[in-house]
């Protein structure tokens, strides 16, 4: 039997085939779950998103979404309910920082704006999101919200800088959306993937030794694969996580507990 057979949500943030996004997608529609799909504006984006889910499922559910704008949102999640009768899941999987900031030896340098607009699209967005899914959630009787975090919200990652910073930001906002939205059954967590070559790490300096360093020293001795994190997005989609909420919860084939 398919652990979410019946369920329906909306995915925000596939980029591409190489994702975090789209391999929580993948998992979550082998497992019974019908995704909405929500991408960066643009006809460029438009192509790029619809590219990649279009391997996942052919005519997909697909919205434009600023995700710095509030007018978006609500222009979001209004043709999420015209189109969809309730909401089990929604997956935050995006972040934003320039590029010129995240590079090491910059952080003590990185403008207030530049900063700001990190925390902006990186956590705040997740707040932003989940009090719009809020009442679409309840009315079917609670859901599960989902984050996408990293370990360098918790220790310094050379180059990561401002990123590590909306992180953790993103981490304690879990936490606080976990216990205002507990009371409509809404779990909140977020998953923090290990090192993933995607268009997102790119922009980080020095992130080709992450790789090699989680081959040769993670207790797995292997790299993050993206199914690791969709499976466990499945299992947080289910109702199998029932009683788990306001955690992040780390697939990184354990670098997470290692001390050098």
């Amino acid at each position: 039997m398919s652990l979410l057979e019946g369920k329906v949500g909306l995915v925000v943030g596939v980029a591409n085939d190489r994702s975090y996004a789209w391999h929580i997608a993948n998992s979550l529609t082998e497992h019974g779950a019908r995704c909405a799909y929500a991408h960066l504006p643009g006809e460029k984006n438009e192509r790029r998103t619809r590219k990649a889910v279009e391997k996942i499922h052919s005519d997909p559910w697909l919205v434009a979404c600023d995700a710095g704008s509030d007018d978006s949102l609500d222009e979001l999640f209004a043709a999420y309910a015209r189109d969809h009768d309730g909401m089990d899941f929604l997956v935050h999987s995006i972040a934003f920082a320039d590029r010129e900031w995240l590079q090491q030896g910059m952080f003590a340098q990185t403008p207030r704006k530049a900063f700001l607009d990190a925390i902006d699209i990186s956590a705040y967005s997740l707040s932003a999101m989940s009090g719009r899914a809020r009442e679409q959630m309840a009315k079917t009787g609670g859901g599960s919200i989902m984050g996408m975090s990293y370990y360098g919200s918790e220790k310094v990652i050379c180059g990561y800088n401002v990123m590590g910073v909306a992180k953790a930001c993103l981490e304690s906002t879990t936490r606080y959306l976990a216990s205002e939205l507990g009371e409509d059954n809404i779990r909140v967590n977020t998953i923090s993937g290990g090192f993933l070559r995607t268009l997102a790490s790119s922009a980080v300096s020095g992130t080709d030794k992450l790789d090699e360093a989680t081959i040769k020293h993670s207790p797995l001795r292997r790299r993050v694969e993206g199914s690791d994190v969709g499976n466990t997005a499945v299992f947080l989609a289910s109702d199998l996580s029932s009683g788990i909420t306001g955690e992040n919860i780390y697939v990184d084939c354990g670098m997470n507990i290692m001390g050098g």
